[in-house]
C-alpha cells in the first residue's frame, strides 16, 4: 500500500498548521507552503477539501489564513486522509466493488490479507491524533508480535 502525495501532504500541512497556530492569529497557506515545500496551488486544493470536511476554517481579510476547527488532539490522522479523498486500501480491487482484481473477475488468493491490512492501517491512523504527531508521540505505538516459540515458552 502506498499513500499518495495528496494524503501525505494534507497530514504534513495540518501538522504544520497545528504547530504554528498561536492565539487568534490564523496561519497563511503561503507560510505552510514555504515551510513544508509544497506548492501553494496544491495546498489551496487540499485546504478546500479539508474545509468542506470540517477540519479547518478559513479567516478572510488582511492577516487571514486557516485555523483548526477543533483542538489538534480531537482531529485524527484518518480524518484528514479521508477528507482529501485518499483511499486507505491495500488491495488492487476497486473499493466497494464485488468484482475481484484477476482477469476472470475473481478475487486473488491474497485478497483478504490485503483487505485486512487496509483495515489495520485505518485503525492505526484513527488512533493517532494531530496533537500526537505535533508532540512527537507516535513512535513506540506499535508493539512487535511475539514469535510462536516465545509465546509458548512464556506460558
Amino acid at each position: 500500500m502506498r499513500l499518495s502525495t495528496k494524503g501525505r501532504y494534507a497530514v504534513m500541512a495540518m501538522a504544520d498548521l497545528a504547530a504554528h497556530e498561536e492565539g487568534a492569529r490564523p496561519v497563511s497557506l503561503a507560510d505552510i507552503a514555504q515551510r513544508q515545500e509544497i506548492s501553494l496551488s496544491y495546498l489551496e486544493q487540499l485546504f478546500a477539501k479539508l474545509r468542506r470536511g470540517g477540519l479547518v476554517r478559513s479567516v478572510r481579510g488582511p492577516g487571514g489564513g486557516y485555523r483548526l476547527s477543533r483542538p489538534s488532539g480531537e482531529i485524527r490522522v484518518a480524518d484528514i486522509i479521508v477528507a482529501v479523498d485518499e483511499p486507505i486500501t491495500a488491495t488492487r480491487c476497486r473499493a466497494g466493488s464485488p468484482k475481484g482484481c484477476t482477469a476472470s473477475g475473481q478475487r486473488c488468493v491474497t485478497h483478504d490479507l490485503w483487505e485486512e491490512l487496509g483495515r489495520q492501517i485505518h485503525v492505526f491512523l484513527s488512533s493517532v491524533s494531530l496533537g500526537d504527531v505535533v508532540e512527537k508521540r507516535v513512535l513506540g505505538r506499535a508493539h512487535p508480535c511475539e514469535r510462536q516459540g516465545e509465546r509458548q515458552a512464556a506460558a
